[in-house]
């Protein structure tokens, strides 16, 4: 039995998260959730988005499943994702890109992913007002960091058989920060000699993206790099209700959709849960459930494929928990 903390999250988050349950569920693995809030329901409840006894379920467990979370623009508490990940270590997230047939989007049979390094960059949050009129935010990239984030995505691209890994930057312009985070790559790069190796500048990786996004299999990026190029992605294979994303440390590790909490149709039943569940097949794997998560994105992938159990934005009439008990069906019958 694994003991994991489960925080169903804000806006739409609890109508996916149930329905990811229940797919889970179906698996026949037994789960002990340890339940904790977050986020706006935490705010109002605690007065603190982020609860002490929040983050120590998610430090004793070690593993969490999250839906997501809201963080008000220019405004307001800090982003709850980012505090998270600082407070925890996890310099690691992993946005998987791959297309589902049956979706209408701009690439099919698209499969790469991107290792996105998460606790430092712009995203420091190191940042002041100079005077009333001007403000300076401090770009932070170190050897230790970039050279760990490297590090993992070779080690990635080796456990996962993949071939190539692909290095985003700026260090022609910023040839101290992005030229720091290039020279690490490099450096671990000649460990891996059976993993070809590349460096893109990042505004031609993200034209290089759209024109042709096959000759990528990992990109390795800096924080603000890696999440505008996630996004970007995403859009290739028809939007972030389809893509999943983990938060990798040395030991916690929370798994969550990349989308946001959509409070104007939360409670509706409406909402798309593929990247809730998606994200819970990431964590299925972390575990080496390598079976049972194969078995849910078989399951997802041909329930999106007949296209009669799919929620609105799928092109079909369900709802949320309708289309997640159809994914779930599928799995137990593999099962059984």
């Amino acid at each position: 039995m694994y003991k994991i903390t489960l925080i169903r999250g804000d806006g739409v988050g609890p109508e996916i998260t149930a329905a990811t349950l229940e797919i889970l569920a179906a698996t026949g693995i037994e789960f002990d959730w340890d339940e904790v809030i977050a986020g706006e329901e935490a705010l109002q409840k605690c007065g603190n988005p982020l609860p002490e006894n929040t983050l120590a379920s998610i430090k004793k467990n070690g593993i969490a499943l999250k839906g997501p979370l809201t963080t008000h623009v220019g405004k307001g508490f800090r982003s709850i994702n980012v505090s998270l990940r600082q407070e925890f270590e996890l310099y690691v997230n992993l946005r998987p890109v791959k297309s589902f047939k049956g979706i209408d989007c701009l690439f099919q049979d698209l499969d790469f992913v991107v290792v996105r390094e998460n606790t430092e960059d712009l995203y420091s949050g190191v940042e002041h007002m100079v005077g009333q009129d001007a403000a300076e935010s401090i770009k932070i990239i170190t050897r230790k960091a970039s050279e760990r984030i490297a590090r993992y995505a070779f080690e990635y691209a080796l456990q996962s058989g993949r071939k190539k890994v692909t290095a985003i930057h700026k260090a022609n312009i910023m040839k101290y920060s992005d030229g720091l985070f290039l020279e690490s790559v490099k450096t671990i790069a000649k460990e891996y000699p059976s993993i070809e190796f590349n460096d893109l500048i990042v505004d031609n990786a993200a034209m290089q993206l759209v024109l042709n996004p096959y000759q990528f299999d990992i990109i390795v990026a800096p924080n603000l790099y890696g999440d505008i190029l996630s996004d970007l992605s995403a859009g290739l294979i028809g939007g972030l209700g389809l893509t999943p994303g983990a938060n990798i440390g040395d030991s916690v590790s929370i798994f969550e959709p990349v989308h946001g909490s959509a409070p104007d149709i939360a409670g509706k039943n409406l909402v798309n849960p593929t990247a809730m569940i998606l994200s819970s097949v990431l964590m299925l794997r972390h575990l080496k459930e390598e079976e049972a998560a194969k078995r849910i994105e078989n399951a997802l992938a041909e329930v999106i494929g007949e296209g009669t159990h799919t929620t609105v934005d799928l092109g079909g009439k369900s709802s949320t928990i309708e289309m997640g008990r159809a994914i779930a069906a599928k799995v137990k019958n593999k099962n059984a």
